[in-house]
Protein backbone atom coordinates (compact mmCIF):
# COMPACT_ATOMS: atom_id res chain seq x y z
CA UNK A 1 0.00 0.00 0.00
CA UNK A 2 1.42 3.35 -0.98
CA UNK A 3 0.36 5.23 2.18
CA UNK A 4 0.78 4.21 5.78
CA UNK A 5 -2.41 3.76 7.78
CA UNK A 6 -2.44 4.70 11.43
CA UNK A 7 -4.65 2.32 13.41
CA UNK A 8 -6.35 4.09 16.32
CA UNK A 9 -6.76 0.86 18.27
CA UNK A 10 -4.64 -1.47 20.36
CA UNK A 11 -6.91 -4.45 19.57
CA UNK A 12 -4.79 -7.49 18.65
CA UNK A 13 -7.66 -8.76 16.48
CA UNK A 14 -7.77 -5.58 14.40
CA UNK A 15 -3.99 -5.68 13.98
CA UNK A 16 -4.18 -9.33 12.90
CA UNK A 17 -6.84 -8.58 10.28
CA UNK A 18 -4.84 -5.68 8.79
CA UNK A 19 -1.69 -7.82 8.77
CA UNK A 20 -3.56 -10.60 6.95
CA UNK A 21 -4.63 -8.07 4.32
CA UNK A 22 -1.02 -6.97 3.87
CA UNK A 23 -1.83 -3.39 4.87
CA UNK A 24 1.09 -1.36 6.21
CA UNK A 25 0.10 0.33 9.47
CA UNK A 26 1.25 1.50 12.84
CA UNK A 27 -0.73 1.76 16.07
CA UNK A 28 -1.82 5.00 17.71
CA UNK A 29 -3.54 4.33 21.05
CA UNK A 30 -6.40 6.77 21.67
CA UNK A 31 -8.69 7.35 24.63
CA UNK A 32 -12.36 8.17 24.12
CA UNK A 33 -15.36 8.23 26.41
CA UNK A 34 -17.44 5.24 25.32
CA UNK A 35 -20.53 6.16 27.34
CA UNK A 36 -23.78 6.12 25.34
CA UNK A 37 -25.56 9.41 24.82
CA UNK A 38 -29.15 9.81 25.97
CA UNK A 39 -31.59 8.68 23.26
CA UNK A 40 -28.81 7.32 21.06
CA UNK A 41 -29.50 4.10 19.15
CA UNK A 42 -26.85 1.35 19.16
CA UNK A 43 -26.20 2.08 15.46
CA UNK A 44 -25.66 5.78 16.13
CA UNK A 45 -23.47 4.99 19.12
CA UNK A 46 -21.07 2.62 17.37
CA UNK A 47 -20.63 4.97 14.39
CA UNK A 48 -20.10 7.97 16.68
CA UNK A 49 -17.48 6.11 18.70
CA UNK A 50 -15.59 4.93 15.60
CA UNK A 51 -15.51 8.51 14.28
CA UNK A 52 -14.48 9.89 17.69
CA UNK A 53 -11.58 7.43 17.87
CA UNK A 54 -10.38 8.34 14.37
CA UNK A 55 -10.67 12.05 15.11
CA UNK A 56 -8.86 11.65 18.47
CA UNK A 57 -5.66 10.71 16.64
CA UNK A 58 -3.75 13.97 16.32
CA UNK A 59 -1.28 12.91 13.66
CA UNK A 60 -1.26 10.82 10.54
CA UNK A 61 -2.56 11.38 7.04
CA UNK A 62 -4.90 8.35 7.18
CA UNK A 63 -6.28 7.13 10.51
CA UNK A 64 -8.43 4.00 10.73
CA UNK A 65 -10.55 3.36 13.82
CA UNK A 66 -13.32 0.96 14.80
CA UNK A 67 -15.73 0.25 17.60
CA UNK A 68 -17.64 -2.98 18.19
CA UNK A 69 -20.72 -3.54 20.32
CA UNK A 70 -23.00 -6.47 21.05
CA UNK A 71 -26.72 -5.70 20.99
CA UNK A 72 -29.42 -7.88 22.55
CA UNK A 73 -33.01 -6.61 22.51
CA UNK A 74 -31.80 -3.03 21.82
CA UNK A 75 -29.54 -3.24 24.89
CA UNK A 76 -25.82 -2.71 24.37
CA UNK A 77 -23.60 -5.30 26.06
CA UNK A 78 -20.18 -3.76 26.50
CA UNK A 79 -17.09 -5.22 28.07
CA UNK A 80 -17.93 -7.06 31.32
CA UNK A 81 -17.13 -5.31 34.59
CA UNK A 82 -16.31 -8.55 36.43
CA UNK A 83 -16.96 -12.30 36.43
CA UNK A 84 -20.58 -11.98 37.57
CA UNK A 85 -21.31 -9.46 34.79
CA UNK A 86 -19.55 -11.63 32.19
CA UNK A 87 -21.40 -14.80 33.18
CA UNK A 88 -24.75 -12.95 33.18
CA UNK A 89 -24.04 -11.61 29.68
CA UNK A 90 -23.31 -15.09 28.40
CA UNK A 91 -26.48 -16.47 29.99
CA UNK A 92 -28.51 -13.63 28.45
CA UNK A 93 -27.09 -14.55 25.01
CA UNK A 94 -27.68 -18.28 25.59
CA UNK A 95 -30.00 -19.87 23.02
CA UNK A 96 -30.70 -16.50 21.39
CA UNK A 97 -29.69 -14.40 18.42
CA UNK A 98 -27.95 -11.08 19.00
CA UNK A 99 -26.38 -8.48 16.72
CA UNK A 100 -22.75 -7.47 16.60
CA UNK A 101 -22.27 -3.97 15.19
CA UNK A 102 -18.88 -2.65 14.16
CA UNK A 103 -18.44 0.92 13.06
CA UNK A 104 -15.33 1.65 11.01
CA UNK A 105 -14.08 5.19 10.42
CA UNK A 106 -11.31 6.53 8.21
CA UNK A 107 -9.93 10.00 8.82
CA UNK A 108 -8.34 11.51 5.70
CA UNK A 109 -6.75 14.94 5.26
CA UNK A 110 -10.12 16.33 4.13
CA UNK A 111 -12.82 14.38 6.01
CA UNK A 112 -13.77 11.46 8.24
CA UNK A 113 -15.91 8.73 6.65
CA UNK A 114 -17.64 5.89 8.47
CA UNK A 115 -19.40 2.62 7.60
CA UNK A 116 -21.34 0.08 9.64
CA UNK A 117 -21.24 -3.72 9.64
CA UNK A 118 -24.03 -5.63 11.38
CA UNK A 119 -23.88 -9.39 11.90
CA UNK A 120 -26.51 -11.59 13.54
CA UNK A 121 -25.00 -14.26 15.78
CA UNK A 122 -27.00 -17.21 17.09
CA UNK A 123 -25.80 -18.86 20.31
CA UNK A 124 -26.57 -22.39 21.44
CA UNK A 125 -27.81 -22.96 24.99
CA UNK A 126 -25.12 -22.28 27.61
CA UNK A 127 -25.28 -23.49 31.21
CA UNK A 128 -24.11 -21.34 34.13
CA UNK A 129 -21.23 -23.71 34.95
CA UNK A 130 -20.02 -23.66 31.34
CA UNK A 131 -20.26 -19.85 31.21
CA UNK A 132 -18.23 -19.61 34.42
CA UNK A 133 -15.56 -22.02 33.13
CA UNK A 134 -15.30 -19.94 29.96
CA UNK A 135 -14.91 -16.79 32.04
CA UNK A 136 -12.10 -18.51 33.98
CA UNK A 137 -10.19 -18.96 30.69
CA UNK A 138 -9.59 -15.19 30.72
CA UNK A 139 -10.64 -14.80 27.10
CA UNK A 140 -13.91 -12.87 27.56
CA UNK A 141 -12.63 -10.29 30.08
CA UNK A 142 -11.98 -7.49 27.55
CA UNK A 143 -14.55 -8.32 24.87
CA UNK A 144 -17.93 -6.79 24.14
CA UNK A 145 -20.64 -9.27 25.05
CA UNK A 146 -18.10 -11.31 27.06
CA UNK A 147 -17.00 -13.60 24.23
CA UNK A 148 -14.53 -13.88 21.37
CA UNK A 149 -15.80 -15.68 18.28
CA UNK A 150 -12.25 -16.30 17.01
CA UNK A 151 -11.24 -18.16 20.16
CA UNK A 152 -12.77 -20.52 22.66
CA UNK A 153 -15.99 -18.47 22.62
CA UNK A 154 -16.62 -19.82 19.13
CA UNK A 155 -17.93 -23.02 20.76
CA UNK A 156 -21.12 -21.13 21.68
CA UNK A 157 -21.83 -19.91 18.14
CA UNK A 158 -24.44 -21.97 16.32
CA UNK A 159 -24.71 -19.72 13.23
CA UNK A 160 -23.87 -16.27 11.93
CA UNK A 161 -25.40 -14.14 9.23
CA UNK A 162 -23.06 -11.39 8.12
CA UNK A 163 -19.37 -10.65 8.57
CA UNK A 164 -17.24 -13.01 10.66
CA UNK A 165 -14.40 -10.46 10.68
CA UNK A 166 -16.92 -7.81 11.77
CA UNK A 167 -17.67 -9.89 14.87
CA UNK A 168 -13.90 -10.03 15.49
CA UNK A 169 -13.81 -6.23 15.43
CA UNK A 170 -12.89 -5.13 11.88
CA UNK A 171 -15.12 -6.14 8.95
CA UNK A 172 -12.83 -6.82 5.99
CA UNK A 173 -15.26 -5.95 3.18
CA UNK A 174 -16.39 -2.65 4.67
CA UNK A 175 -12.87 -1.66 5.70
CA UNK A 176 -11.43 -2.33 2.25
CA UNK A 177 -14.28 -0.41 0.58
CA UNK A 178 -13.65 2.54 2.90
CA UNK A 179 -9.91 2.53 2.13
CA UNK A 180 -10.56 2.24 -1.61
CA UNK A 181 -13.03 5.15 -1.48
CA UNK A 182 -10.17 7.29 -0.13
CA UNK A 183 -7.94 6.25 -3.03
CA UNK A 184 -5.86 3.71 -1.13
CA UNK A 185 -4.95 0.45 -2.90
CA UNK A 186 -5.43 -2.66 -0.84
CA UNK A 187 -4.74 -5.50 -3.24
CA UNK A 188 -1.39 -4.61 -4.74
CA UNK A 189 1.01 -6.68 -6.80
CA UNK A 190 3.25 -8.30 -4.19
CA UNK A 191 5.85 -9.84 -6.53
Amino acid sequence: MSSLIHLASTSPRRREILETLGIEFDVIPVETDESPLQGETPREMVLRLAIAKADAATHGKFVLAADTIVVLDDRVLGKPRDSDDGVEMLLALSGRTHSVMTGVALKTPSETRAVLSTTDVQFREIGRDEAYRYWQSGEPCDKAGAYGIQGLGGVFVKAIEGSYSGVMGLPVFETVELLKSAGLDVLVDQK
